[in-house]
């Protein structure tokens, strides 16, 4: 049996959907943020409206995303950041940590 297409019968194209919901998981945006960088690329979307996205697409996203990488260990990384002085000059020391 075929699968549905989730995304038929929105008002909105399925890369502008995809898009808004990206955004909202992977950085630190509320859906007004989310919402207004949508507006400055010329969609009006309304908070609401990203906020149901979001609870409908997310799961299947992250589903599809790390579908086939359930079995791999450490799929978070961290990063360290220090500030150290080397030489009377002052720098970043990143390290990326499984």
């Amino acid at each position: 049996m075929p699968r549905r297409d989730p995304f038929k019968g929105h008002p909105f194209p399925k890369d502008v959907i995809l898009l808004a919901v990206r955004w909202y998981c992977r950085f630190p945006l509320s859906y007004r943020g989310v919402r207004d960088l949508l507006a400055e690329r010329g969609i009006k979307v309304d908070a609401t409206t990203v906020y149901r996205w979001v609870q409908k697409f997310g799961p299947e996203i992250r589903k599809r995303a790390y579908g086939r990488h359930r079995s791999w260990r450490g799929l978070q990384w961290h990063v360290d950041e220090n500030y150290l002085r080397v030489n009377d000059s002052c720098c970043y020391l990143w390290r990326a940590v499984d």
